[in-house]
């Protein structure tokens, strides 16, 4: 987001960078007493920041199995080739939900809705994410975020990596103590100080900031702030920011609309389609945790996908399936409909974050 602002103290001497790419863990409370005493510790873990959600006993999500279909594949009424043919997927982006597994005719066959069977050669079961984002448990003091590709930090803005640096893989935590401009080969890029004497360019990590309510919103109202650019979310009560993480928008052929908008409409889990005859139809059965905001535009689950913090839906905001869960689940109880604020912080910064090498995946 747009307020980064400049520190002047050297993180390396109070932060281990270690400490820093970790996960968010408790520390003991401590503080100087008297210059004469020194530092005292109470030994009482204070509670951390960032805190990755509990799963859900009751949740949904585990007790689903889902996969992708091939194309042009027939679903049949029972596990049989002689069996009548129920449908023909066509040919596009199809998911389903595996509700069963039989054997039957020396083969296995899956029934991905009641009456409706595939043999298991013609589909792949997937994974969803494992990535959740965090609950916020105290108002965020700096920018935070994750990094998106694998990256060497470097020592100083706009340097190359030092050998033996370590690698920072995808989903890293990170916070954010510093922010400079560096003007490079291919245009004006910023350099985040992650602590430890490291930086990183922009172009490797999304972000979170604490924001406003938007004008309309109210004191105490819940809202969810959606950024373009960073391609993150997070859950605000009021002006208190309570979760955050990474989406996938919509790609610039089928972009999310800015705006403030309100949930019309909810879903524990839902079917999704679309395009039907053209390149990009899509079949998505049993989208979890769905809240239309903008006419057939919803935040939802995605369980087909792992490109959170790139822009890679049909116009949508997919969320990690753990999130949007954590999202439904904690909007339920608003006071008001849940407000959704999509807009592009820094947009004079704008740059494209579309991985070329994954084509469109999804509602």
């Amino acid at each position: 987001m747009s307020r980064i602002w400049q520190v002047g103290f050297l993180m390396a001497l109070l932060l281990m960078v270690a400490l820093l790419w970790s996960a968010p863990v408790s520390a003991a409370n401590c503080y100087v007493y008297l210059d004469g005493v020194g530092t005292v510790c109470t030994g009482e873990a204070s509670q951390p920041t960032f805190v990755e959600p509990e799963p859900k006993s009751d949740s949904v999500l585990r007790h689903r199995t889902y996969a992708r279909l091939s194309d042009l594949v027939n679903v049949y009424t029972a596990p049989s080739l002689a069996a009548p043919i129920a449908r023909n997927v066509g040919d596009g982006f199809l998911y389903s939900t595996v509700q069963g597994a039989v054997e039957s005719e020396g083969q296995t066959w899956y029934m991905i809705n009641p009456d409706e069977y595939v043999r298991s050669e013609d589909l792949h079961i997937v994974s969803d994410s494992s990535f959740t984002g965090y609950e916020v448990m105290a108002q965020p003091e700096r920018p935070f975020g994750w990094v998106l590709a694998p990256v060497h930090p470097s020592r100083a803005p706009g340097a190359e990596p030092e050998p033996g640096t370590p690698k920072l893989d995808r989903y890293t935590f990170f916070q954010v103590y510093e922010a400079v401009n560096v003007t490079e080969e291919d245009g004006e890029w910023l350099w985040y100080n992650i602590g430890g004497g490291y930086w990183v360019r922009q172009t490797f990590v999304s972000l979170v900031d604490v924001d406003a309510p938007p004008e309309g919103v109210g004191g105490n109202d819940y809202w969810v702030e959606v950024d373009l650019y960073e391609q993150s979310f997070a859950a605000y009560e009021g002006e208190r920011m309570v979760y955050a993480g990474l989406v996938s928008s919509g790609l610039n052929r089928w972009p999310t609309h800015e705006g403030l908008f309100q949930v019309w409409s909810r879903h524990l889990q839902t079917k999704m389609s679309g395009a039907e005859g053209e390149v990009d139809y899509y079949f998505i059965e049993d989208v979890p945790h769905t809240m239309f905001f903008d006419d057939d535009i919803a935040l939802h689950g995605a369980y087909w996908h792992d490109r959170f913090g790139y822009k890679h839906s049909h116009g949508c905001v997919n969320m990690p399936p753990r999130a949007a869960e954590w999202v439904f689940d904690w909007s339920g109880d608003a006071p008001n409909d849940l407000w959704v604020w999509v807009h592009t912080s820094d947009p004079h910064l704008y740059f494209d974050r579309h991985d070329p090498l994954v084509d469109f995946a999804g509602p």
